[in-house]
């Protein structure tokens, strides 16, 4: 087994920052995991957490004593020493106050001041009462910190301290780590490219009410997108469906759009500052020629909708690519597939063409799991238009 795989973390420095609720407890959990994976893991408790699991606890399981003040340490400015230090912060759980800290620059503990002394990624794993976490003032501190940067991993519904039951929950620790993995383990591969990512399927409007549309959910799309990030890419998503859950908390940039003229116009408005285009989306071919200004009424009898095609939206991407510049693009198949890619493949000028069937009934569109063929365009004749 390649050790990387079972220790991705190794060599990364990652403070964890624990904070006065009852999930503190689980934080023991996730700290263990980290160092599993390889960490090298500095834990910081706020007094809060104190009240709720000891510091011995922490500096028994972690890489190094935890710490618990500002003024007990061995180095002179311990906040600077960490942050600095720090690949990725992390905080689980975090608390209804420390959100509001954080938000707004507070200083009052180590914990606080690591926050702004690190230039590290920042991780912030909310766990609390579900009246606080629906709190508006609670939303828009989580709101204003993702719009800085700052990563979330939500948390979750279940059974709450006291024996309530809703939103507010510790995510899972092993998730926490996953997602750690994902910040730190890729990171560098795409280090100062921009990655541009269209995903979801168009809806052609027939009427206020009713479209043509597809099954496309964005899914593919949305993990390609988050795999760029997690490879520190800078990334933009052109999204038919924007309220996926694991955009949430993440520094993508989300277009939403809903029809094929949208989503064509918003791709080749963001394509001249990309890298890499990956023109995931599952765009209808046709609309309807005219869309009703009210609904059709089934008492009016049987519409006649005249079709007309809908922009080529891959082709518009091949012909404003600038050199260097990688087009990616998809083929959702039924059938033949092998061969209607490789015709969209020679008739897109894409790079790369990935082919999707869709007929499949354990893989395509509504699944969480997908199989592809990708196929490659031959290399051109000079080596500087493409890479």
């Amino acid at each position: 087994m390649d050790p990387s795989q079972d220790r991705p973390l190794a060599g990364r420095r990652i403070v964890l920052g624990i904070t006065g609720g009852v999930a503190a407890y689980k934080a023991a959990e996730l700290c263990r995991e980290l160092v599993r994976r390889g960490a090298f893991v500095s834990p910081v408790l706020s007094r809060g957490a104190e009240r709720f699991i000891g510091a011995a606890t922490y500096s028994a399981i972690a890489s190094e004593p935890a710490r618990t003040s500002l003024w007990e340490s061995p180095e002179p400015s311990p906040h600077t020493d960490l942050g600095q230090r720090a690949d990725l912060v992390v905080v689980a759980p975090a608390t209804a106050n420390l959100l509001a800290a954080a938000r707004a620059g507070s200083s009052a503990d180590l914990l606080t001041t690591t926050l702004l002394a690190t230039r590290a990624p920042v991780l912030l794993c909310p766990a609390m009462h579900t009246e606080m976490w629906e709190h508006p003032a609670t939303r828009d501190n989580v709101a204003t910190l993702q719009a800085r940067g700052v990563q979330f991993v939500l948390p979750e519904s279940g059974e709450l301290a006291g024996g309530d039951v809703g939103a507010g929950r510790l995510a899972d620790p092993m998730a926490i780590a996953d997602r750690c993995v994902e910040l730190l383990a890729g990171d560098g591969q795409l280090a100062g490219s921009t990655v541009l990512v269209s995903a979801g399927g168009t809806r052609e409007a027939i009427d206020p009410v009713r479209y043509i549309g597809n099954r496309s959910s964005g899914r593919q799309g949305h993990a390609i997108a988050l795999a760029a990030l997690a490879r520190g890419a800078r990334v933009e998503l052109v999204t038919t469906a924007p309220d996926d859950p694991a955009l949430t908390g993440t520094s993508i940039t989300v277009t939403p759009v809903e029809s094929a003229q949208q989503m064509h116009d918003a791709m080749l408005e963001r394509a001249s500052a990309a890298d890499v285009v990956v023109m995931c989306a599952a765009v209808a071919d046709f609309r309807p020629a005219d869309c009703a200004d009210t609904k059709l009424k089934r008492r009016d009898g049987l519409p006649n909708i005249a079709l007309e095609p809908t922009p080529n939206i891959l082709r518009a991407l091949v012909a404003a690519r600038r050199d260097g510049q990688v087009v990616v693009g998809f083929a959702a198949e039924t059938d033949h597939l092998r061969d209607n890619a490789l015709e969209k493949l020679d008739g897109s000028g894409a790079d790369l063409i990935v082919a999707n069937d869709v007929s499949r009934a354990d893989a395509g569109f509504e699944h969480a799991t997908n199989a592809v063929t990708i196929h490659r365009a031959s290399a051109p004749a000079d080596p500087r238009a493409r890479r």
